[in-house]
């Protein structure tokens, strides 16, 4: 394949270009061997770093992002509220996160089950850095960050503050605390009437308050968390 043959003809292993493209080495090994194909973005940043022909890459069809789309990536990850779903082929957790949270309108259910997808696979720290990037480079600060203080706090209901995955977390809120957005916004809910934003704008919880969001949700709304 010709991402291969550019990769070893810049004298590259399959870790060191992995690293430079911010995907895992399995990642590479996969889409060496044509079993993954490339997004818009990291074909982009392959094109640039390997100086290829762009049309050498086979781009993933785009999927579209909706709610239905959600509820089917969220059953293939195993998300309890929807093992009632049909799957789709799963992707990476932190990638339909990002996905979620920049839709214009979500679900409620969809929304509820965001903070599961951080407890139940965890965030190290090279996923860390680039949740971060994405968060800020999407205007998703305040989303993302509101989505970890749920996390957090239902790892603290549950008594789990000494784990890896809630340490984490805390780095998380933190590192997005440092620059969270000034402009109020929702918790993906565009279509909000101005009566109702009037209304989250006072009953919302604290944490919400925190983050510049309008919304209610709270750990207690989180049942499959």
């Amino acid at each position: 394949m010709e991402f291969k043959k550019a990769r070893k003809e810049m004298g590259w292993s399959q870790c060191e270009v992995a690293e430079r493209l911010g995907v895992s080495q399995t990642y590479v090994a996969f889409l060496e061997r044509g079993e993954r194909s490339f997004t818009p973005e990291l074909a982009r940043k392959t094109v640039t770093l390997l100086k290829m022909n762009p049309s050498a890459l086979p781009l993933e069809p785009r999927a579209s992002k909706n709610n239905d789309w959600m509820t089917r990536q969220l059953s293939a990850l195993g998300y309890p509220g929807f093992a009632h779903v049909r799957p789709v082929p799963r992707r990476n957790p932190v990638e339909v996160l990002v996905e979620a949270l920049a839709m214009k309108d979500l679900e409620p259910r969809v929304a509820e089950a965001l903070p599961w997808l951080l407890l139940r696979y965890g965030v190290t720290n090279k996923i860390k850095d680039w949740l971060v990037t994405q968060a800020r480079s999407r205007n998703l600060t305040n989303r993302l960050g509101f989505t970890v203080t749920l996390a957090k706090q239902v790892a603290e209901q549950k008594g789990d503050t000494t784990s890896e995955v809630y340490q984490t977390l805390m780095q998380l809120e933190q590192e997005l605390l440092r620059s969270r957005l000034a402009e109020p916004d929702t918790f993906c809910l565009r279509h909000l009437t101005e009566r109702q934003r009037e209304w989250l704008e006072t009953a919302r919880p604290d944490a919400a308050k925190r983050w510049n969001l309008l919304t209610t949700l709270q750990p207690g709304h989180l049942q499959y968390v």
